[in-house]
């Protein structure tokens, strides 16, 4: 029967599970060479503890929608180049941009950027030493951040719940519900919390849970038979696993004749046929995932050229948002999927117009007639084709256009400050958080001469875009 009592939700036996599960820990916790995780030293001074909660959160926000083999060399190369929370806050965006080129999320940098500075100035150097602090004063940092750092570094007695903790939880204590609700959600934390409650180590039981739920409690198979909590997990229990459930639940879960102890949270489990109770795995109830957004954005690769020079404009993305202070080409963002070839090439020079001192000759007429020495002219505008490139929440194609300016004298056009317009939106298109326009106006343009286009501040997507354009003319 799907009836249970509200007490299947309880952590059983917190500190006989903490036993079992630092037990196998202390075997396991330098299985996956992670350069951050380090033994809990209870003899360090506020600056030391400072310190290792420096690189506790420089790891935790790398770890954000990002496996651990591909965070290692990338945190080595940053403790590298900033050893110490100075020495990220000295440093600009740039920087910290091609230190983190290739990992993603561009906006994590761009807040531990901003953290740092904050902390230098206004905290006396020191992240804070608790979690409450931590999640308030701190860009970018929630809950499970903050637990996370707080009770490695300063061994604060704080829970952690992210993807693999809530997995864990769930099967743990038999939750089927909406993983999301408020109501689970509470349950999971308060699990969590009787975790790390009166441990004398609380760092080691949120990184043991941590490490369980990734590399044990996995998603499609879980390794049940090696799993240190499995006597008291709720899910092996109901799964029909070898152990004696009267032995291990009586006490806790008792046969429901009270109604009021019903638990009403949890919805039904469809049992397959022939089989006598559902999996292990039917924990945490599945929920449909969200379908990625689609968007279109026109790119246009401008180049300006004088004799053998040629010039490419790239402008800077605002500091926050998506791809925060990265350098990518004039973008027209979210148009219409129904826009046509000509539309397509006056995106290029409706955003010339804003980003260049100079007015374009004859901006409405035809492209392809010849500059003059006092002005400039698209003279070329070449479809190079698409680019998909896949955010976890967005499928953007990037449609490429090579447009080739000339005109002027010995140097390309001064540009404007002016910001970037965002031409030919979806009609009734509401701003979002990545919203390409968003705080357009600190938008900066620059002429670069790329060659092969190693620059350090391009992210990704827009060296793929890079790299069709070139194919253009290198046929």
């Amino acid at each position: 029967s799907n009836s249970h009592s509200q007490s299947r939700h309880i952590i059983p036996s917190p500190n006989d599970m903490r036993l079992s599960l630092l037990d196998w820990y202390s075997g396991v916790h330098d299985a996956r060479g992670m350069p951050w995780r380090k033994p809990y030293d209870p003899t360090l001074g506020a600056d030391a503890q400072a310190q290792r909660a420096y690189e506790v959160w420089i790891s935790e926000i790398m770890l954000q929608q990002t496996q651990v083999n591909t965070v290692i060399p990338y945190y080595n190369r940053w403790m590298s180049s900033f050893p110490t929370i100075k020495d990220l806050a000295a440093s600009d965006i740039e920087t910290v941009n091609s230190l983190w080129k290739g990992l993603g999320y561009y906006s994590r940098a761009a807040r531990l950027l901003a953290g740092a500075k904050k902390v230098v100035q206004e905290l006396d150097d020191r992240l804070p030493n608790n979690a409450k602090d931590m999640e308030s004063k701190i860009p970018g940092v929630g809950r499970y951040t903050a637990g996370a750092i707080c009770s490695i570094a300063y061994n604060e007695q704080v829970p952690v719940l992210d993807g693999n903790v809530s997995r864990l939880m769930s099967r743990l204590l038999a939750i089927h519900a909406p993983p999301k609700s408020k109501a689970s959600l509470d349950l999971l934390w308060q699990g969590a919390q009787t975790m790390v409650e009166g441990a004398s180590c609380a760092g080691d039981v949120n990184q043991a849970l941590i490490e369980l739920g990734s590399t044990v409690c996995k998603p499609r198979d879980p390794d049940c038979g090696n799993c240190p909590l499995q006597k008291w997990c709720r899910a092996y229990q109901v799964s029909g696993g070898k152990v004696n459930i009267k032995e291990v639940s009586t006490a806790h879960e008792a046969a429901v004749d009270d109604i009021e102890d019903l638990c009403t949270l949890c919805d039904p489990i469809p049992i397959c046929d022939g089989c006598d109770a559902p999996p292990a795995t039917s924990y945490p109830m599945k929920t449909e995932r969200k379908k990625q957004r689609e968007e279109l954005n026109i790119v246009s690769v401008v180049e300006w050229r004088n004799g053998d020079e040629r010039s490419f404009l790239l402008t800077r993305r605002p500091e926050g948002g998506l791809l925060a202070g990265l350098h990518e080409f004039p973008t027209s963002p979210e148009v219409p999927t129904s826009i046509s070839p000509s539309e397509e090439k006056q995106t290029a020079v409706s955003l010339l117009s804003d980003l260049i001192q100079a007015p374009l000759l004859d901006a409405q007429s035809d492209v392809g007639d010849t500059a003059t020495p006092n002005g400039y002219k698209v003279v070329k505008v070449v479809r190079a084709g698409d680019v998909l490139h896949v955010f976890s929440h967005i499928r953007k194609t990037y449609r490429v256009q090579w447009v080739v300016l000339e005109g002027g004298s010995e140097s390309p056009p001064t540009l404007t400050r002016r910001p970037i317009k965002a031409v030919l939106k979806k009609p009734g298109a509401k701003k979002s958080k990545t919203d390409d326009s968003i705080d357009s106006t600190r938008c900066e343009s620059a002429w670069h001469q790329l060659g092969e286009g190693n620059h350090s501040s391009i992210g990704t997507g827009v060296m793929k875009v890079w790299a069709l354009a070139r194919s253009l003319w290198e046929k």
